[in-house]
């Protein structure tokens, strides 16, 4: 069987290094547009439990990633001048393009050489190959050239946000909210290596347009936004890399495969950032089709295994990400709320997290809410 991976992200790179591990003789060619160094942003953040995912079946990937992950167990909410303290969230960070080395060696191990500065334009040029994985994100070739046949469809949310670095070292992941005459702003920070963090700034559309940053160029949103977080960033600069403004994408497909095609992260669905799991979703779907490649001897019954096994467990995380990516849709109307009732509003977003299981997963924040709540602890009635 001859495999064609469009897409050289952590999605493409994992799924032919699974295949080639398991099977060496495997002919696998992963296809991608873009230079081995070109990425956008600057740190990826994984929720809970980081890479314990790999653990299992994949200590080599694991042992090869985690070291290099920055490491913290709670997170940080700061709205109105108040630091409200979520104990016992945790996350890890890495860098983007350093996690893509990191998986760019991890295929080499197995004989992988991806086809880097290659863009496809139809998918008839890849009629030799048996099986054509759309690895190849959210503008998926794969997806568009068969909307129809995959039932596919992608919404934008109507928040803009963009991605920048800093010098700034933050201990923790930390949202900083601020109001402004011309609309409420947010700020989702974390460092990403020693030295360096992701500070990624946004807003909805009508703050967007009235506070101008419609009309800004990319250096003038960079300078505006330093202006506005000076506080939080404490002297250091903004740093850009394609940081434009964007409106998150929510793909969905009602098909995963059709004949030898089908989608695995990006291309088949999206999480919103804020989740801090669509790196993990991308290479969990690697994980799943790669079983199921090997469990069945023909692509369609590979395709219809990988669906049946992975959609249920998906499609719960992904509601989740919906459920926060609304939230933040509306984040400025919540900052009325009182600090500790924001950042329960905040931590109960995706709808997955109960009184009795924040209890138990955050003790010392449930208790200082529990206490503000009762009738004697209310700040604002």
């Amino acid at each position: 069987m001859r495999i064609a991976i469009l897409g050289a992200g952590p999605a493409g790179l994992y799924l032919a290094y699974l295949i080639r591990r398991r099977d060496r003789s495997a002919d696998v060619t992963v296809i991608e547009q873009n230079a081995p160094d070109a990425t956008f942003g600057f740190g990826v953040v994984f929720s809970d439990r980081a890479l314990e995912f790999l653990r299992e079946d994949d200590e080599a990937t694991y042992a090869a990633i985690v070291p290099h992950m920055e490491t913290w167990r709670d997170m940080t909410l700061n709205l109105r001048g108040e630091r409200v303290v979520i104990d016992g969230i945790g996350f890890s960070a890495v860098g983007r393009l350093h996690l893509l080395q990191l998986l760019q060696a991890r295929a080499a191990s197995v004989g992988v050489a991806p086809v880097y500065r290659r863009a496809v334009q139809a998918l008839g040029e890849l009629d030799e190959f048996d099986l054509v994985v759309g690895a190849d994100g959210v503008n998926s070739l794969v997806r568009r050239t068969l909307t129809k046949e995959f039932g596919a469809g992608t919404r934008l949310l109507s928040n803009r946000f963009a991605w920048f670095g800093t010098t700034k070292r933050f201990e923790t992941l930390t949202q900083t909210f601020i109001a402004t005459d011309t609309g409420a702003f947010n700020a989702h920070h974390y460092r990403y290596a020693p030295g360096m963090s992701t500070f990624i700034v946004e807003m909805d559309a009508e703050t967007f347009q009235r506070a101008g940053f419609a009309v800004r160029d990319e250096d003038a949103s960079r300078r505006e936004c330093e202006r506005l977080f000076a506080d939080t960033l404490d002297g250091h600069a903004l740093i850009s890399n394609n940081s434009i403004w964007r409106q998150f994408p929510i793909v969905h497909n009602e098909r995963w495969s059709h004949g030898k095609y089908v989608l695995i992260g990006d291309a088949l669905h999206t999480a919103h950032f804020s989740i801090g799991s669509g790196t993990r979703l991308a290479m969990e779907d690697a994980i799943a089709f790669d079983k199921a490649l090997a469990a069945h001897a023909t692509v369609p019954d590979a395709c219809a295994a990988y669906e049946a096994a992975r959609r249920p467990i998906l499609e719960k995380l992904v509601a989740g990400a919906n459920g926060s990516a609304e939230w933040y849709e509306h984040f400025a109307d919540r900052m009325r709320l009182d600090p500790l009732e924001f950042a329960m509003s905040y931590i109960t977003r995706s709808g997955r997290i109960g009184m009795d299981r924040l209890r138990s997963l955050s003790p010392r924040f449930a208790a200082a809410y529990e206490r503000n709540s009762a009738p004697h602890g209310r700040k604002n009635g």
